[in-house]
């Protein structure tokens, strides 16, 4: 999979995890062997996996495939962007200061608060009764 007109970046966000692999002159996407209307029927998820291309302008110039594991849609999305964003800055080092100012190189560190023992959730609290 990985020759010279590859370029490849890993996206993480939440539980997903995304290796992304760029090749120059296609324009398709493939995520885990379908097509992203496919695998993404939101709008908005295919917006933000995308995003990297829209901002630096280099729409339709690359075929994408990807392969994206864990997590729920958002999150896959996002490590999508995130990896998609990563493989452009190895083709091209110029294009840093254009994905910087857009934040698509900042892996979003929030994750899901684990539960507590003794409560129903992470933060809630059973009622308290003082009698």
């Amino acid at each position: 999979m990985a020759d010279s007109t590859t370029y490849q970046g890993l996206g993480r966000r939440k539980a997903a995890v995304a290796r992304v692999w760029l090749r120059p002159g296609e324009s398709s996407w493939s995520i885990n062997g379908r097509s992203i209307e496919d695998y993404f029927p939101l709008a908005r998820h295919r917006t933000a996996a995308g995003k990297p291309f829209e901002v630096t302008g280099t729409e339709g110039q690359f075929g994408v495939h990807a392969r994206v594991a864990g997590g729920g849609p958002s999150g896959q999305a996002d490590a999508i962007q995130l990896g998609v964003a990563r493989a452009i800055l190895k083709m091209d080092e110029d294009m840093r200061a254009t994905l910087r100012s857009h934040d698509l190189l900042t892996r979003d560190p929030r994750v899901v608060e684990r539960k507590k023992p003794g409560q129903p959730k992470a933060r809630k609290r059973f009622q308290f009764s003082k009698r």
